[in-house]
């Protein structure tokens, strides 16, 4: 029925206000009846000390504090009185752990606060300081008291040795940290890492962390760090391990530079070998038998005292470490007289000389192609000469007459707009046309054709100037052409 009415008569909006303003008054009383200040939580670690603080709010005159009582919850349902202080009866301390580790700071009901010293991660828990008051009745504040505890961290190397499967090659461990630490690694080798954890007593926790890899001869030396991050620690705790990984020996000589001549004195060997562990023991052996009388070994090293037809064989250097042995052989040459060896430039230089001569090469035709071109566009007409035309009586006119000084006509000034070329040297000239007067096409005078019109002579008003008759023998002018 109340369920009905509910349903069929809804509350009003101002009734649904005053229920809401009534649930904040109820929330304001109840923290305002908190008489008893306290921290709610601290932190702190195993060996320290730590000051519980509690005050009681002056409730009014009206109210009697009569006790003060410290309790204990190490888990929920436990109840364990710690310290107790009554202004007649003084202190008591009814828990035997804490007995000798807990002090009153003031003898004063309105501030009883603790402190509790050599702390114990089993300390833990929460800690209620209850008044007994009239008339109210008990007036309480709780502090949660959290134990950290900051973790002993270590990395170590496991030394493996190479092969086929996946090993453990470092470990990384957080001991017995409060809350649990978290490891991981940083690596440039290939590998892969597990990690565990072990809970122990008071809530403290340990992790360990292994990296894995299939281990070569290569990772040897190779790093790995290990990163710890925890609660309690400013930073990330850090730490580098070189990886350790063993192989058998692999082995080399050198020294040999085929230059070994009859007589020589300085012809030396070395045995060369990478290892780990470092090798126990290095033998050198002849294919031919035993060592020539004239060779001197020591550890490494092979030294000839004076090369002859006896060290002209092959030589053998043996290396072994406790994960077994290798060798490697070198044959030696035996020559009558010591080369001289020449060394010639590096082929870098050599390729790099011819690409920078062919550069230079193209660089310097297409400079001179160019200025060709330049020559030729800037000329003009083309340079040749063609044929002097053929005129029946006048050439062979000119080629017969004789040979006569040259007249007034010939120093006589040009008339405006003419030019006048002067053939220099041997050269013939030649006229190109007879309809115009001036000189061109390759710079020959211009000459009047006086078998036209039947004179003879210079006539420079009317033909413009004449050229002096040229022996045969030297050059010939051919008839005059206008252009």
């Amino acid at each position: 029925m109340p369920g009905d009415y509910a349903a069929r008569c809804p509350a009003s909006p101002g009734t649904r206000a005053w229920k809401l303003l009534a649930a904040v008054l109820l929330i304001t009383q109840g923290a305002g009846a908190q008489k008893v200040r306290v921290k709610e939580e601290l932190e702190a670690y195993p060996t320290e000390s730590v000051e519980l603080s509690c005050q009681f709010i002056d409730g009014g005159s009206s109210t009697k504090l009569t006790q003060v009582s410290w309790i204990w919850e190490p888990v929920d349902g436990q109840r364990d009185n710690i310290a107790v202080y009554h202004p007649v009866y003084g202190h008591s301390f009814p828990n035997p752990s804490f007995r000798d580790r807990v002090v009153f700071l003031y003898n004063n009901l309105k501030n009883p606060s603790i402190r509790i010293n050599n702390l114990r991660m089993s300390d833990a828990g929460r800690y209620t300081c209850e008044y007994a008051t009239y008339p109210s009745g008990n007036e309480q504040g709780t502090t949660s008291l959290i134990m950290l505890a900051k973790p002993r961290n270590s990395a170590r190397v496991v030394t493996v040795q190479a092969g086929s499967r996946s090993l453990v090659v470092a470990q990384c461990e957080a001991a017995d940290a409060k809350p649990a630490a978290t490891i991981k690694w940083l690596a440039s080798v290939g590998g892969n890492h597990s990690t565990s954890t072990t809970n122990g007593p008071d809530g403290i926790v340990t992790v360990r962390s292994e990296y894995r890899l299939v281990p070569t001869a290569a990772d040897n030396g190779r790093e790995v760090t290990c990163m710890v991050e925890q609660r309690t620690q400013e930073r990330p705790w850090a730490q580098t391990l070189r990886l350790s990984v063993e192989y058998p020996p692999t082995v080399s000589i050198e020294g040999y530079d085929n230059n070994w001549y009859v007589g020589r004195s300085d012809a030396v060997l070395l045995c060369l070998a990478n290892a780990n562990p470092a090798p126990t023991a290095i033998t050198w052996t002849s294919a031919s038998g035993p060592l020539p009388d004239t060779v001197v070994v020591d550890d490494n090293k092979l030294m000839v005292r004076k090369v002859d037809d006896a060290v002209n064989t092959t030589f053998i250097c043996e290396v072994r470490n406790k994960h077994g042995a290798s060798r490697h052989q070198l044959t030696t040459f035996v020559i009558e007289e010591k080369r001289e060896l020449i060394r010639g430039p590096p082929t870098g230089a050599i390729i790099g000389g011819i690409l920078g001569a062919l550069i230079i090469i193209c660089i310097t035709v297409g400079t001179i192609v160019l200025i060709h071109k330049r020559q030729e566009d800037a000329e003009g007409p083309p340079k040749h000469k063609p044929p002097p035309p053929v005129k029946a009586g006048s050439s062979t006119e000119m080629l017969n007459k004789p040979s006569e000084p040259p007249t007034a006509a010939e120093t006589a000034p040009l008339s405006p707009g003419e030019v006048y070329y002067e053939p220099t040297g041997r050269e013939p000239a030649t006229n190109l046309n007879e309809e115009n007067s001036g000189a061109r096409n390759g710079g020959a005078p211009p000459v009047l054709d006086n078998s036209a019109d039947g004179h003879h002579g210079n006539d420079s008003s009317n033909h413009g100037p004449a050229v002096a008759n040229i022996p045969r023998g030297e050059s010939f002018v051919s008839s005059p052409m206008y252009v």
